[in-house]
């Protein structure tokens, strides 16, 4: 059964091992309630949910994030190999009667073993540009509450608790436009992009009741400081969007906030944290500039950095193109806007 349903694409990502919360079906809804389209394809082990993105004239393109690759590898069965495929085989099928001038995936790996070209059984190349932000820090979540703090910088653990000690709280927040106030507010300090006030309240719709995402509030004397909206699927935990005000921050609100929601990740059986977006620099040029550099994600990298992580990098976006014409004006653009 190539194409499936909603239902049975969450039936499929039920039964995958630790997928990627890009890859939920309510991932799927979410985007598909802001432009996007969806296709969800299955084949044995190997699945892929794909969001096309309409361009004029009736062009889309293609992204595949962090699509389920099934284990099977070098050694396959001859069965096995004919089963992947026919399922990349489907996969291009439906990007060509979409009219997709390419394919851009995301693989769910990071650099350090990136998959063989030939895993996918498709003509790709690797491509010059990411959606999503491909370096990272993760935060490990194993072993005692103590374990967790002591691996923090011992700056960062002094800030968690000095807010706890001037009456910072932190509790579940259900105020969307609240919410999303506090966003507007750090997009215009700190010069990042925001969504929509209904794209916040469709996320927390889908995700909330599942118990697989909160939306987390910092505050003192009953003000809202800081909030945050975190995820947690399997053993990975995502902190996707977050938010403060500039007022109190000498109480080291966000501290608190972060440490919260790792307690919450654990009550859900995480084991790992992901800090979602740092520069995209080695570990080495991340520490020696980031008290100098405060462009783009530099200041992002400094309070991230104190809660004790692993810099990690996602292996590099691949693409595999329909129409070359139109592919290399999409590569000039972008080449332009960098």
């Amino acid at each position: 059964m190539p194409q499936v349903s909603f239902e049975q694409w969450k039936e499929f990502i039920a039964k995958a091992e630790n997928p990627h919360i890009l890859q939920t079906a309510e991932w799927g809804e979410l985007k598909s309630a802001f432009g996007w389209d969806v296709a969800r394809l299955v084949n044995g082990d190997w699945g892929v949910q794909l969001l096309f993105r309409k361009l004029p004239l009736g062009f889309t393109v293609a992204y595949a994030p962090k699509p389920v690759i099934s284990g099977k590898g070098e050694g396959e069965s001859e069965k096995d190999e004919q089963v992947a495929r026919q399922f990349w085989q489907e996969v291009d099928a439906v990007c060509r009667k979409k009219r997709a001038v390419f394919l851009k995936i995301e693989p769910d790996c990071w650099d350090t073993q990136p998959l063989e070209l030939s895993t996918f059984h498709l003509p790709l190349s690797t491509s010059p540009h990411n959606i999503q932000p491909p370096r990272t820090i993760i935060i490990s979540l194993e072993g005692s509450e103590t374990d967790v703090l002591n691996r923090m910088k011992q700056k960062c653990r002094y800030n968690v608790r000095l807010a706890e000690k001037k009456g910072v709280t932190i509790r579940s927040w259900d105020d969307l436009d609240g919410f999303h106030r506090l966003m507007e507010v750090t997009g215009g300090r700190d010069g990042f992009g925001v969504h929509s006030l209904e794209y916040y309240r469709k996320a927390y719709q889908l995700f909330h009741p599942l118990g697989v995402a909160d939306i987390l509030v910092a505050e003192f004397d009953s003000r809202p400081l800081a909030a945050l909206m975190v995820f947690a699927l399997g053993k990975r935990a995502y902190y996707l969007y977050g938010a403060s005000t500039d007022e109190e921050r000498n109480r080291m609100p966000t501290y608190l906030l972060q440490w919260r929601a790792m307690q919450w990740a654990r009550e859900r059986g995480c084991s790992e944290y992901d800090l979602w977006g740092v520069p995209d620099e080695d570990e080495a040029t991340l520490e020696a500039q980031f008290e100098s550099r405060h462009d783009g994600l530099w200041g992002v990298y400094r309070f991230k950095r104190g809660f004790g992580g692993e810099v990690k990098r996602a292996a590099q976006a691949l693409d595999r193109v329909y129409m070359p014409l139109l592919y290399r004006l999409y590569l000039w653009r972008m080449g332009n806007r960098e």
